[in-house]
């Protein structure tokens, strides 16, 4: 007898496994998304305000198609996660981390889209150099 484990092919991991004997097990057919209406220019830069304005949520979990990295202090890594595990400990809302930024990126642009200057955002940016380093006073 041998001690090697018996594993299954790629031909046997990677099989169609919905047949029409089984109508049950079939996907739906797939009909592509009717593209939205794009916003027109309007001459005065606020399209893209529109296309923002136009998703006031984060995107949750769902495919993307575009990808950043964002680096973070050891701080804000531990300030996310606590706030991750309170979101699940206290509100019941499981969340990742990936979802816990788009929701907070969403609600500082919808923000910044209403009140313009007086924004969280330009606010906290005053404060903050150009540099990362606070501005002095």
């Amino acid at each position: 007898m041998s001690r090697r484990a018996s594993l299954p092919g790629a031909s046997e991991l990677f099989r169609i496994t919905t047949s029409t004997a089984s109508p049950a097990l079939d996907l739906p057919p797939q009909t592509p998304p009717e593209p939205a209406e794009k916003p027109k220019p309007a001459g005065d830069g606020r399209t893209e305000q529109l296309a923002r304005s136009a998703a006031p949520h984060g995107s949750g979990r769902t495919k993307h198609d575009a990808k950043i990295t964002v680096y973070v202090s050891g701080d804000e890594l531990l300030a996310m996660e606590q706030a991750r595990l309170t979101l699940r400990a206290k509100h019941d809302l499981v969340v990742d981390r990936g979802r816990l930024v788009r929701e907070a990126v969403a609600v500082l642009l919808a923000d910044f889209d209403q009140n313009g200057d007086e924004s969280v955002l330009v606010q906290r940016l005053r404060v903050v150099g150009s540099d990362g380093g606070e501005t002095e006073g």
